[in-house]
């Protein structure tokens, strides 16, 4: 198998304890992690992301099909790669077992979750396990200690912290109703429908690449103020939160959307012991009231819009998931300028060529989404096609002698005849 050398500058990390989490028979392994202890009683994090652009270099014929392609699409029953295979699931992926190549972001943190320093490295690693969520969430809850659980542990009690803090910066936690199927090994027709199982392993992953985003975001606006890919996400007209106010009014509860803290706290307070969904339910339909994300070049608008509204982030990038998104090819390149590793592509520092990649990202995102949910609900019929299901159902509108109805159980939402 290949094995990567090591290149002069690069961090030679492979003696750490690295690990990845992914959901189960995850190829495209983008990111992994690693915590350790240091003399000093503070924490070591790292976070380790597939070093993309080492094989990909800018104008080559691989970057241009990945610049058209913007992104991978995942659909039920397969996967669109933006890069070939090979790199997809072998060159770049951080598997286990393996030396590979990584761009990390190192912290030094307190035990109370202060950063006291932060260093971005071109470097190699070599990850000790491949874990699913479900099985770093089985570290997090046993007892036993062992140099992957006590990392992740370690990691998990991290999180925490910096999620509330998140949180009372008036992050949102938002809701969709996926679902995932089991397909039939041979005929890959579906055999069974359900709903995404999240443990706290899920959350503890997304706190690290929500602080790697942020930091890498952070550091490429000291260098290229006004190259930045970034992303934004508008905060929502108010307007269009009407319908769920009113809905939720029926059912006895308030929902404030002034702002994303006073919309997070009011979801938090919409709980009825009597229907356990209906949490749930009204982050979906809140979900539906935002304005979408979107990419940009941070020259092209005051900062003061640069906010990332869910997030409670006044600065946000994509920099964890270069194997399948293009953006974040982009910041891996003004990160390596940032800090000396190469120059950047003379291509990049134009705005005006910046800001059309930015709009292509968009619409291909746009049209990745609709392709996966469509693909979803391609595999939903074939899954009812010659079967009769019972099952609940919550009433969302009543209109023109219709009921309007999300069936949870399938992930599905539909018009019955009243």
């Amino acid at each position: 198998g290949y094995q990567p050398v090591m290149q002069a500058g690069r961090l030679d990390l492979r003696s750490l304890p690295v690990l990845s989490i992914d959901p189960p028979g995850c190829k495209d392994i983008d990111d992994a992690l690693h915590s350790r202890l240091l003399p000093s009683g503070n924490i070591e994090i790292g976070v380790h992301i597939a070093d993309v652009t080492h094989y990909v270099p800018p104008n080559s014929p691989l970057d241009l099909e990945a610049s058209f392609r913007c992104t991978s699409t995942y659909l039920v029953a397969r996967r669109l790669d933006m890069l070939p295979g090979m790199l997809t699931t072998d060159l770049c992926s951080l598997r286990p077992g393996v030396d590979r190549y990584a761009f990390s972001v190192i912290w030094e943190v307190t035990e109370a979750g202060d950063v006291v320093d932060v260093q971005f490295r071109k470097s190699i690693i070599h990850s000790i396990k491949g874990l699913t969520y479900q099985q770093a969430q089985a570290l997090i809850d046993s007892p036993e200690p062992s140099v992957e659980g006590d990392a992740v542990k370690r990691l998990n009690s991290l999180a925490k912290i910096f999620r509330s803090r998140r949180i009372e910066a008036g992050a949102l936690t938002l809701a969709s109703p996926e679902v995932k199927f089991d397909l039939d090994q041979t005929s890959l027709d579906p055999t069974d429908v359900t709903s995404y199982t999240l443990y706290e392993a899920n959350a503890l992953v997304e706190e690290f690449m929500l602080l790697a985003n942020v930091t890498v975001g952070k550091r490429i606006l000291r260098q290229y103020p006004t190259l930045g890919v970034l992303r934004r996400h508008p905060a929502p007209d108010l307007n269009m939160f009407d319908g769920l106010i009113a809905k939720a009014a029926s059912r006895g509860f308030t929902i404030d959307p002034t702002t994303s803290k006073s919309l997070a706290d009011s979801l938090d307070k919409c709980h009825d012991p009597s229907d356990p969904y209906l949490n749930k339910l009204l982050r979906i339909l809140a979900t539906r009231c935002m304005r979408p994300a979107a990419y940009f070049c941070s020259g092209d608008l005051p900062a003061t819009q640069w906010h990332h509204f869910g997030l409670a982030s006044p600065i946000y990038t994509h920099f964890t998931s270069p194997i399948r998104r293009y953006a974040d090819v982009l910041v891996h390149r003004l990160l390596a300028a940032s800090i000396g590793w190469e120059p950047l592509p003379p291509h990049l520092g134009s705005k005006g060529l910046v800001a059309t990649l930015c709009e292509q990202m968009n619409r291909r995102h746009r049209n990745a989404q609709l392709a996966g949910r469509a693909s979803v609900g391609l595999y939903t019929v074939l899954f009812f096609d010659g079967r009769e299901e019972e099952a609940d159902a919550n009433v969302l509108d009543f209109e023109d002698g219709k009921a309007r109805v999300m069936v949870p159980r399938y992930g599905i939402e539909g018009s019955v005849e009243v």
